[in-house]
């Protein structure tokens, strides 16, 4: 029987940002943060317009009132059957009365002009704008509510079949007439008096919102779904968290309020931290948080792994490093790949790394220890909460994992990226925009140009100046010309402009 596991939340407030640490056995698995600027926006409705409708790539650009509009596919229109993609965090079963969704061409749903209402699926990542569905879907502590459809779903992670079919009984008795009705996994268990409380208040949220809606001008905001502190809890199995810290006493008493009526079995395990060691200090997170940003995370017997972001996909590379075993090769690259099977997972999570991501496992001679690494990779991965399709080890030990984004990487979210490199992660060396400078040389010198001035940044005219300087000054009596290397701090490393010494003219946009 496995070993229960420890589990606790660290939440770190500050007037600027909200930061949410979730521990598995006193490991950082999950990091969720906030700031004042750049509020969390999934779940939120609005009321918006129809700007554009693309029948090339099936789906339509709506105006929510943001800077990009929002991008509509052509599977994210409510026609009447359910998406179980739009139900976050769970892996629904609808049984009998689901319906498969018929693909019907977006030119014949939407035109430019239309009003509609939409939901945030996933947020603004990159030069994209925020994903958009109109199939509404309204999270509550134990159930999810789909306005404008007929169905009772529940979620797969309730293994137990009795349990299954008592709460798709609880939640055909209380489904409000025209809308569905999800249960999700932390109703496993729970009362019916509870699951009912659960489906009326969200009955109510809907109806506050349709009030709204008829009021409302496009475009606008319609609703907006709980801030990132109660998602977190929601998110959560309330029977699994052992405890709750959280440094702030307004916010622990409003955490507090919210849980005596949505979790009342979660209230008495919220803490106040008191110590005046920072929270995330004391916990040991803070330098775990720093490592969610390096490229190669080690392990304790040595090996590593490299993770790298492309446009595309990221992969992730799985090495020896200095781990050399006990027994033969086969072993060491075996226990190698477990540990790093279970470490990617963690990575995965705690990043929030979506997508595709390919993973190039050490290649193993045996199938069974094959077969044992990625079913240990496809274990660890099902303890988070976004769904990830995994497939098993090719010849060359590589497994395709898709996994469901939501919202930007930590990575995204932490860094912006590089002025010098443009995301390729290298520059040009010196010594090549050194051959550059001198190409520049000889083409200037084959025109008969006098005088060439070179502005430069400042660590390359350094290089040329002192390094390079006998080289430069053979140049010039080789070509009889006058060379003035001056240094320009604003320069981009690879970057230099030309100007001849005589009328200052631009020889870049002269001669190229």
């Amino acid at each position: 029987m496995e070993k229960k596991m420890k589990k606790e939340i660290v939440i770190n407030y500050t007037k600027r940002e909200i930061r949410i640490a979730i521990l598995e056995d006193d490991e950082l698995v999950e990091f969720l943060i906030e700031r004042e600027d750049n509020r969390r926006t999934v779940g939120a409705i609005y009321l918006g317009r129809v700007n554009a409708v693309v029948p090339g790539i099936q789906a339509a650009f709506v105006d929510i009132g943001k800077e990009k509009a929002a991008f509509l596919h052509v599977s994210d229109v409510a026609t009447g059957s359910v998406d179980p993609d739009l139900i976050e965090d769970e892996d629904i079963d609808f049984g009998e009365s689901r319906n498969h969704k018929e693909i019907i061409p977006i030119q014949n749903l939407l035109k430019k002009g239309d009003q509609i209402i939409v939901q945030i699926r996933k947020e603004a990542i990159g030069t994209k704008g925020p994903r958009i569905s109109s199939q509404l879907s309204l999270p509550g502590r134990y159930a999810v509510l789909m306005p404008n459809l007929n169905h009772v779903g529940v979620s797969k992670k309730t293994r137990d079949r009795r349990e299954r079919h008592r709460l798709r009984q609880i939640a055909r008795k209380y489904r409000p007439k025209g809308s569905a009705v999800i249960v999700r996994t932390v109703g496993n268990g729970v009362s019916e008096n509870q699951l009912r409380d659960d489906i009326k208040q969200l009955e109510k949220r809907w109806e506050q919102i349709q009030r709204k809606i008829k009021k409302a001008t496009v475009p606008s905001l319609i609703h907006e779904d709980v801030d990132i502190t109660v998602f977190a809890i929601r998110g959560q199995v309330s029977k699994d968290v052992d405890k709750i810290t959280i440094d702030n006493r307004d916010e622990y008493s409003r955490l507090i309020a919210y849980l005596k009526t949505s979790a009342p079995s979660l209230a008495p395990k919220v803490k106040l931290y008191k110590r005046n060691i920072p929270i995330f200090d004391y916990f040991e997170i803070e330098r775990e948080i720093e490592k969610t940003l390096e490229r190669k995370i080690w392990f304790r017997k040595g090996g590593y792994l490299v993770i790298d972001h492309t446009e595309a996909l990221v992969a992730i590379d799985v090495n020896t490093g200095r781990f050399t075993g006990k027994k033969n090769q086969e072993e060491t690259i075996f226990e190698t790949n477990m540990i790093a099977a279970k470490e990617i997972a963690r990575q995965l999570r705690l990043r929030d790394i979506g997508g595709i991501i390919v993973v190039d496992f050490i290649d193993m001679e045996k199938e069974q220890n094959r077969r044992k690494v990625y079913q240990e990779f496809k274990r660890m991965l099902g303890r988070g909460k976004s769904y990830a399709r995994v497939s098993k080890i090719s010849d060359l030990g590589l497994i395709e994992v898709s996994r469901k984004r939501v919202r930007p990487s930590l990575l995204h979210y932490y860094s912006d990226e590089c002025p010098y490199c443009k995301g390729s992660g290298k520059i040009l060396s010196i010594e090549s925009m050194t051959m550059k400078i001198e190409h520049w040389i000889r083409r200037c010198g084959a025109k008969k140009i006098k005088g060439v001035q070179f502005r430069v940044n400042s660590m390359l005219g350094l290089f040329l100046r002192e390094e390079k300087a006998e080289y430069i000054d053979h140049l010039a009596d080789e070509y009889n010309i006058q060379i003035e290397i001056i240094d320009d701090p604003r320069m981009h490393r690879e970057d230099f402009d030309v100007f001849s010494l005589e009328g200052k003219r631009d020889l870049k946009a002269e001669l190229v």
